[in-house]
């Protein structure tokens, strides 16, 4: 499809798949409808997604509903602190009747990959499966095999438990395009949850997306327009959170509109990188398909801000003992910037 050839039937289609999958997914999870839209927003952004949250709150039944609506070849691995990369990737066999080597591929070879509680693998783990994000292939022995297209990792964590965890480091975090934290339901959720007595996960739901789907999804997303002036706005949020930009970002916009980037600068370490910025115009994109236009406004960035970013700052010792988090700053940088 030419860029900018976009119609509204085709959008009024998009808005109705979207639909379906959240009523599709509904019939399973309740109250986690964020969990479902980050979910297909990395999808068909074609990035990656983590999803924090404690324990039972349905972060694995999420990803599991998400795999059956799809329709796509799905793979979960439970990542332990003894698994090997050989357990994500594959190994080599030897053969002893041909005397010859051949591959066993491992369950990164697959459409949809879920990596269960993440941050327990060690580092080697974390370096195969880097890869595999990355760049959509292995290595197995001396030779790279290409993943399966699509290639989609959902990751989750547990943000409480720390004994036997690893902290994902930022090379591998910054692969992810959302983070999505899970909350806990609301009381007459967790009611409706309760009264479901576990029944939940064999629900049957039905199958929407397919491979032609998701490509034509892709295709609109290049057809969505977004102006110079919410490019503008969107390098000006990511080159914020960069401590070391602050003077030149008082110098490019007016002293009132910076007057707490003090503030902001010294609860940050590191900040994004131009990835970043690439990530939240895609999501910014995705989510203007997901309201029915064809082009994107400054409201499609800032509802996109908080997953794509939350996860790619370094926070200073400052920061934790002032109980500021990455949501916190993100939030105020947002309410500093002018819109364009």
């Amino acid at each position: 499809m030419e860029k900018n050839n976009i119609t509204q039937a085709d959008l009024a289609e998009c808005r109705t798949i979207i639909e379906k999958c959240r009523r599709e997914a509904a019939k399973r999870l309740i109250g986690q409808s964020q969990v479902i839209d980050g979910i297909m927003m990395a999808f068909i952004a074609g990035g990656h997604i983590l999803l924090e949250g404690v324990p039972g709150l349905a972060k694995t039944l999420a990803v599991k509903t998400f795999s059956d609506i799809s329709g796509l070849d799905f793979k979960r691995v439970q990542f332990t602190p003894d698994l090997l990369p050989a357990d994500i990737s594959g190994t080599l066999i030897y053969e002893r009747s041909s005397g010859t080597f051949s591959v066993r591929k491992g369950p990164v070879f697959t459409n949809v990959l879920l990596a269960d509680e993440i941050n327990r693998a060690p580092a080697k783990v974390q370096s195969a499966l880097l890869e595999a994000m990355a760049e959509h292939q292995v290595t197995i022995g001396e030779q790279s095999y290409m993943l399966p297209d699509p290639f989609f990792v959902l990751a989750t964590q547990n943000p409480i438990e720390q004994e036997g965890t690893y902290n994902l480091p930022e090379a591998e975090l910054d692969r992810f395009l959302l983070k999505v934290t899970v909350p806990y339901p609301s009381l007459a959720e967790e009611a409706a949850i309760v009264k479901t007595c576990g029944k939940a996960p064999f629900v049957p739901v039905e199958k929407i997306f397919d491979r032609g789907l998701l490509l034509k999804f892709r295709s609109l997303l290049d057809a969505i327009i977004c102006d110079d002036k919410i490019i503008e706005y969107i390098v000006s949020i990511v080159n914020v959170t960069r401590p070391d930009s602050k003077r030149k970002n008082t110098e490019r916009h007016s002293s009132s509109v910076f007057k707490s980037s003090d503030d902001i600068a010294k609860y940050i370490s590191f900040g994004a990188s131009p990835r970043a910025g690439i990530s939240l115009l895609l999501c910014s994109k995705v989510t203007a398909l997901f309201n029915g236009r064809s082009f994107v406004l400054p409201e499609d960035v800032k509802q996109a801000a908080l997953p794509v970013l939350r996860h790619r700052l370094v926070l200073s010792y400052e920061a934790s003992a002032d109980g500021i988090s990455a949501d916190d700053l993100i939030t105020k940088i947002l309410d500093l910037l002018p819109l364009p």
